[in-house]
């Protein structure tokens, strides 16, 4: 089996930016990431939703109200075209779950892989 090349995706460029772990208490998880592991807090959103810098891949911390699937370990791919990659996927033996959408910071598409596994393709929107 030959490695698909970048240049034979139907896709524009995509990148592995964020992992998106659940929690029933964002206090107690960023304490845990920031002082047992020494993550750095990089954003909050209220009650709901951290980001941690991990390098040159985010770690987010999100409740049921912000997660994409709770309960589940989300990947986050950042693509040039949040509808091509949703398509891609359906089309791959994967699923939508939510998606293509607009929320208030960027298009997402939430959708599980041929397998089960949950990620979810972002845009950020332009201001």
């Amino acid at each position: 089996m030959q490695p698909c090349k970048k240049e034979d995706t139907a896709m524009g460029d995509q990148q592995v930016r964020m992992v998106v772990l659940s929690t029933d208490n964002l206090d107690e998880s960023i304490a845990f990431y920031t002082e047992t592991l020494g993550f750095a807090l990089k954003f909050r959103d209220g009650a709901h939703f951290a980001a941690l810098d991990g390098g040159s891949v985010t770690l987010a911390l999100a409740t049921a109200i912000d997660h994409p699937i709770p309960g589940q370990v989300v990947v986050g791919i950042k693509t040039d075209d949040v509808d091509a990659a949703a398509k891609a996927i359906e089309a791959s033996g994967g699923a939508i779950v939510k998606g293509p959408y607009d929320d208030a910071h960027e298009r997402r598409a939430v959708v599980y892989d041929n397998k089960g596994n949950g990620l979810v393709f972002y845009k950020p929107l332009q201001r």
